[in-house]
């Protein structure tokens, strides 16, 4: 059911901020939405008075303009009565934002978007809803998540938290790969097929990006570089090794137009001492662990960088601002920040030897401050504290009880 989307939404109904879930394609947008008409009918909204609208289907073609669509919805709304938009995949509307603000204006309506652009938010939303919106950020399946999923589409099956774990980690969260027992290859094909028509209508068409070749290159790169630190620059040069000339700034074009599609995710580094955030060096994250897999196959050496993204993912689903500690010559792989509290992270793949413990914990244990700390980890074996540090299975990590700490 989703719930944590659909209940977020449920606090915002009849407050007068147009209400924006954002997030990839194929994330569960839509149906998070139809589970949030279920509830307004059961709260007693009337049949009625919900219109939902979806620019991915054939059906709405003729409403993909503002004028038309503001015409559409004022033929459906002659009844002197509140009215709830629903309407899914919004940014496909052409100047869309006009025709949401003239309903604001003329009519009695509480709206939902739902957008696959982080775009939308930045510079056509804030233009004309400047301070009358909230967005809420969704996400692919958390382990959480899958886990109920599994329960739900396969009752039958006995649970196995080992197996669950590795089957979640190779196949990622996309809702639609669970929904039925698809082999792994099977469920890269799906994934695939995702990813091509995220990167040709959210980035290649809305960007009008002619070099696909060098796109997919760079996409390649910071796939292969989970978990690195790494500057458009850094990219550019590795290009020059190719012996293929590129300049930083179409770098950084195409890694904006990949984070406006929520295919990737900048993560900056914050220098603890400091107080301040870093301008170089960032981190990327990947929106789901299975597009990695689906371009590139399972590569056990990424093993850290995805054990890092899955926990990056679930600060994120949580509320947190993330960044990438610095503490001298240190790096703490999360600082993560939320209501005025903070908690810190190290991510290993598995403590082997006293120098990894020493390497993972001593960060950690050089901050002075008493906010938690964890270093979270795939040992079955050894789940040792350390001097007030929390050592967690990453399966642990991902269940605890929100928030941290």
């Amino acid at each position: 059911k989703r719930t944590a989307y659909t209940n977020e939404l449920i606090k915002w109904i009849d407050k007068p901020q147009v209400k924006v879930l954002t997030g990839i394609r194929r994330c569960g947008k839509s149906t998070v939405l139809a589970l949030f008409k279920a509830e307004l009918l059961a709260q007693g909204k009337s049949a009625d008075q919900i219109i939902s609208l979806s620019f991915e289907s054939f059906s709405t073609e003729q409403l993909k303009n503002a004028n038309a669509l503001y015409k559409h919805l004022q033929l459906e709304m002659q009844a002197q009565q509140k009215y709830y938009l629903l309407l899914d995949e919004i940014q496909e509307v052409f100047e869309w934002e006009k025709a949401v603000n003239a309903l604001l204006v003329d009519f009695d309506v509480d709206i939902y978007l739902t957008g696959s652009n982080a775009k939308m938010l930045s510079s056509e939303l804030a233009t004309y809803l400047a301070g009358r919106y909230v967005e809420m950020s969704m996400f692919t399946l958390s382990f959480e998540e899958y886990l109920d999923f599994q329960q739900s589409c396969f009752p039958d099956r006995q649970q196995d938290l080992g197996q669950d774990f590795t089957n979640y980690l190779r196949k990622g969260g996309f809702p639609v790969v669970h929904a039925l027992p698809y082999e792994e290859e099977e469920a890269y094909k799906v994934v695939r097929d995702i990813y091509a028509s995220v990167l040709l209508r959210d980035t290649i068409q809305r960007h009008q990006i002619r070099d696909v070749e060098l796109l997919e290159r760079v996409i390649r790169f910071t796939f292969d570089n989970i978990g690195n630190t790494f500057s458009g620059k850094s990219i550019a040069d590795y290009f020059k090794s190719q012996f293929r000339k590129v300049d930083v700034n179409t770098i950084y074009n195409y890694l904006n137009a990949l984070e406006e599609a929520f295919v990737l995710h900048r993560v900056s580094r914050y220098d603890i001492k400091g107080k301040e955030i870093l301008k170089t060096q960032e981190k990327f994250y990947v929106s789901d662990l299975s597009l990695i897999h689906a371009m590139l196959g399972f590569r056990d050496r990424l093993i850290s960088g995805l054990l890092e993204n899955l926990v990056f993912l679930e600060l994120k689903r949580r509320g947190y601002a993330v960044y990438v500690g610095k503490l001298g010559d240190r790096e703490i792989d999360f600082v993560a920040e939320r209501l005025g509290a903070k908690v810190y992270i190290q991510v290993a793949y598995k403590l082997e030897s006293n120098q990894k413990v020493d390497r993972e914990f001593g960060p950690l244990l050089a901050i002075s401050d008493q906010y938690p700390k964890y270093v979270v980890t795939l040992d079955d074996f050894w789940t040792e504290d350390v001097l007030g540090v929390k050592h967690l299975h990453i399966r642990d990590f991902l269940r605890t009880s929100y928030p941290y700490g």
